[in-house]
């Protein structure tokens, strides 16, 4: 199949059932390379990875900054995780020797140049010779047929890999992933705070429009299975596509209501001017501009126009969990964890949440 095709695969008949099975133990195992493995995509994917049988050999920069994460990771059967920077010539030239397959998100801290890294992994697994790369990627809206917008800086980079990965002839999927669920935080990150008011409700102050959908995914529950279902159906089904990994999309209003039925209280959507009201990341102002420019105001696409959603997901992942279940039995957990007052009482376990410098993997 061409790698100049763009939309998702047309399904016809039934929806297959989805071989998230685990492996043949008598056959090889194949080894699938991750990048930034403390991320929450990353770590998705090796967790199901594990889990199905994959051998997994996963970077990240520094195990001591993550230890907690990093020692689950490691705990799994036949993962390895490997210390090393990405903007390491040599470290990356040797990362995906013998490997069979790649799940890439690149990460685009202030320090790092993300297209001379995406390109850089890309050469590697070429030379390497992997079967099929999954890049997880983002548009440019400057580069719509129809409708061509001012970009996001920090989706644009991602798209002029993918470009790369295509001209190199890299076997190749691309997932665009949509918001994650915990994006949500009663901390005041900006679009995304969901501010607890003294009756014990919550207001959600966004410029994001009240007639706009927005695609929605929890990364660490759906993803992982999506992308292991990516690669077991392999380059023969996806090679060159874009998929759109968002499993409801839903206008703020939309998601209010159904975070309100989680979590038994009310939540109110505020149509109101973006907050900066804590230090952010170098570059991110401008993507948060962006953001509020091309996708509030202009009301721009998230994904491409020609990429569906959310049946094409949903067909990968049956077992999606949406917006309702995660406000119910996972957001308190988290908020708990990150010491929101309003959460005392809550008990259970705990999915650890990540600060903002590494919530910049999240796409808006």
């Amino acid at each position: 199949m061409s790698l100049q095709e763009d939309d998702a695969l047309e399904y016809a008949g039934p929806t297959p059932r989805p071989n998230i099975s685990p492996v043949n133990p008598q056959s090889h195992k194949k080894l699938l390379v991750v990048v930034n493995s403390s991320g929450r995509q990353a770590s998705s994917v090796i967790r199901v990875a594990s889990a199905v049988g994959y051998r997994v050999r996963g970077q990240l920069r520094s195990v001591r900054k993550n230890a907690q994460l990093s020692a689950e990771l490691s705990a799994l059967k036949d993962v390895e995780l490997v210390e090393g920077s990405l903007e390491d010539a040599q470290f990356v030239g040797t990362l995906f020797e013998g490997a069979d397959l790649a799940f890439i998100n690149t990460t685009p801290y202030g320090w790092t140049d993300e297209v001379k890294t995406g390109k850089m992994l890309a050469d590697a697994a070429k030379r390497a010779g992997v079967e099929f790369y999954v890049y997880s990627g983002l548009t440019d809206h400057s580069k719509h047929k129809d409708r061509a917008l001012p970009p996001l800086p920090l989706w644009s980079t991602k798209f002029e890999v993918e470009e790369y990965i295509r001209e190199l002839g890299l076997p190749a999927v691309f997932p665009y992933v949509g918001c994650y669920h915990n994006n949500f935080s009663s901390r005041p990150y900006p679009l995304w705070q969901l501010t607890p008011i003294p009756d014990g409700s919550f207001e959600w102050r966004t410029p994001f429009p009240a007639d706009v959908g927005i695609p929605f995914i929890d990364t660490e529950h759906d993803l992982g299975a999506a992308v292991i279902q990516l690669l077991k159906d392999g380059p023969a089904k996806w090679n060159g596509k874009r998929i759109a990994l968002a499993f409801e999309v839903l206008t703020p209003p939309e998601a209010c209501e159904v975070f309100s039925r989680g979590l038994q209280r009310p939540v109110r959507y505020v149509n109101a001017p973006c907050e900066i009201k804590i230090p952010i990341p170098d570059g991110y102002r401008a993507q948060l501009e962006g953001i509020v420019h091309t996708l509030c105001d202009m009301k721009g696409d998230y994904f491409r126009p020609e990429m569906e959603c959310p049946n094409t997901a949903r067909r990968l992942w049956p077992g999606w969990r949406g917006l309702e279940e995660y406000a119910r039995e996972v957001w308190p957990l988290e908020e708990k964890q990150n010491g929101a007052t309003w959460a005392e009482g809550f008990s259970g376990l705990v999915t650890p949440a990540e600060e903002l410098e590494q919530g910049l993997e999240f796409a808006a």
